[in-house]
């Protein structure tokens, strides 16, 4: 399997509490991931911008939940937040991404959340 190419999700569950999406994929991949963490690194141009020093450092959403998940096509899922965020569309291969790469990213986050003096809080 290429980086380019993502296994199919074979579950994609909500958690009661609105506060984690699980995704199981056939690869036998599973991820548990948080709405903050997927609210953060939504994959819409409002966060990741049309070029890398165009992306913004989402602060405030430690606390966000997502209020549905709906499928788009047969490649990705479109998560609205309680904050009404909903313009990203998580494909496969970007929720496989964001699973395999969480402790690197989750760490760069809270790294450029220190160095602006932002907090996950407000």
């Amino acid at each position: 399997m290429t980086s380019n190419t993502a296994a199919w999700p074979t579950e994609i569950r909500l958690s009661g509490d609105k506060r984690t999406l699980s995704v199981t994929f056939e690869d036998a991949s599973a991820f548990a991931l948080e709405a903050e963490y997927l609210r953060v690194m939504s994959p819409s141009a409002e966060v990741q911008g049309h070029s890398p020093d165009q992306k913004k450092t989402v602060p405030g959403k430690r606390n966000v939940e997502i209020l549905s998940v709906e499928p788009v096509g047969n490649y990705a899922v479109r998560l609205t937040f309680d904050d009404l965020h909903d313009t990203g569309l998580y494909s496969w291969a970007y929720l496989q991404k964001l699973g395999r790469e969480r402790d690197d990213l989750w760490a760069q986050y809270l790294a450029e959340l220190k160095e602006k003096g932002l907090s996950r809080d407000r």
